[in-house]
C-alpha cells in the first residue's frame, strides 16, 4: 500500500471565493501514482470547506444565497464581542462569527474513491474549496492511499 501526502496553499479572494479545484486534485493524484485506494482532501481551516457539487454559476449563486440565510453577515454573534471574548484571540482579530456559522453547513474534507488512477466523480460533479470569510492565504491538504 502506498501513501501520498500534498499539501497546496493559494490566496483567497473574497467571502464566498468557491474554487473549483479538481483539475489541481486530478493532477496530484497523477503524481502520487495510486492506481485503487482512497483520496481525502481537507481543509486546515475553520471559516472554510471543501464540498463536492456541480459547477453551476446559477446554483453557486443559491448556495451562497441559502449560507447567508443560515447564519446572516449582520446578526450580533458573541465570538466577534472582543470586550467577552478570552480564548483564541490573534493580533488583528477579524470580526467573523457568521463564517465559523455557515461553516458548521459544510465539510472540512471529502474523500473520494479512487479507480484505474481516476477520481470517481459524477457527470457534473465538481471539487470544491470555499471562502467563508474574507481574502486570505489558505491551505489544503490532499492523501491519497492505495495500490
Amino acid at each position: 500500500m502506498k501513501i501520498f501526502n500534498k499539501t497546496i496553499e493559494f490566496q483567497t479572494q473574497k467571502l464566498f471565493d468557491f474554487i473549483d479545484i479538481t483539475e489541481k486534485i486530478v493532477n496530484i493524484l497523477k503524481e502520487g501514482q495510486i492506481k485503487n485506494g482512497l483520496i481525502n482532501i481537507q481543509t486546515f481551516h475553520t471559516t472554510t470547506a471543501i464540498f463536492v457539487n456541480e459547477n453551476e454559476p446559477l446554483l453557486l449563486e443559491d448556495i451562497k444565497d441559502n449560507l447567508n440565510r443560515l447564519a446572516p453577515t449582520n446578526l450580533n454573534y458573541r465570538h466577534d464581542d472582543l470586550t467577552i471574548r478570552t480564548v483564541n484571540l490573534c493580533d488583528n482579530e477579524c470580526i467573523n462569527g457568521h463564517s465559523h456559522c455557515k461553516a458548521i453547513y459544510l465539510p472540512t474534507n471529502v474523500v473520494l474513491n479512487i479507480i484505474d488512477s481516476k477520481i470517481q466523480l459524477g457527470q457534473w460533479q465538481r471539487i470544491f474549496f470555499a471562502e467563508l470569510d474574507r481574502a486570505k492565504k489558505r491551505m489544503v491538504q490532499i492523501q491519497a492511499i492505495g495500490e
